[in-house]
């Protein structure tokens, strides 16, 4: 099985750098707690794996074919991010010192992390998108096409852990700033209100 893996490394570098709702989900995540963050990134390629599967068994592309699973994707995705970015914009409301909206046992911030970030990507259809008409422009036709796309898929995968993780650690190193009431309110406020914009932009974009 020969696959241009520089190239296909290169495409994939590319596509994490530029910032999308993963990151913000990711970012936001490990400003408030390490292991949140952590497990923010987790649940991002969780739902990576789950795309690679639909794509490596045909589901993405009957997806793809039909209009309305995936607008109805499309739309879920959206309200969700408009979900997160609202409940943003109220938390930059709370006084300074209350418990955060989602107080709860030590472990629920890292559920709730890994929640948010299987979430957030499994109801991005460009990330379906991506394993459907990116991955096969890498692959040949002398192998298994399911092998490859896997194959392929498990890499992207473990560049993203990679990636997030380095990414959580120059988050996590902001906290102090972050902790100052004025700017923790005008970073829930801007982190809110860009989860709102891409949320409708994703409802609106064809």
């Amino acid at each position: 099985m020969a696959v241009d893996l520089v190239g296909f490394l290169g495409v994939v570098l590319v596509a994490y750098v530029v910032p999308g709702p993963d990151f913000l989900v990711v970012v936001r995540a490990a400003a408030e707690d390490p292991s949140r963050g952590r497990a923010a990134a987790l649940g991002a390629q969780a739902g990576l794996c789950v795309h690679m599967l639909a794509a490596a068994v045909g589901l993405a592309v009957m997806a793809a074919r039909s209009p309305a699973v995936y607008d109805a994707i499309k739309l879920m995705g959206a309200a969700y991010l408009v979900y997160l970015g609202v409940r943003a914009v109220l938390a930059a409301g709370r006084p300074a010192g209350a418990p955060p909206l989602e107080a709860g046992p030590a472990a629920g911030p890292r559920r709730s992390g890994f929640t948010e970030g299987l979430i957030t990507n499994v109801l991005n259809p460009k990330a379906a998108l991506f394993f459907l008409s990116v991955l096969p422009q890498f692959v040949n036709g002398d192998g298994s096409l399911w092998q490859q796309i896997l194959f392929l898929g498990i890499l992207d995968v473990l560049v993203g852990v990679v990636y997030w993780f380095a990414l959580v650690l120059i988050a996590t190193r902001l906290r102090a700033l972050l902790a100052r009431p004025k700017v923790r309110h005008r970073w829930e406020l801007t982190t809110g209100w860009l989860f709102i914009a891409i949320g409708i932009g994703v409802a609106t974009v064809a």
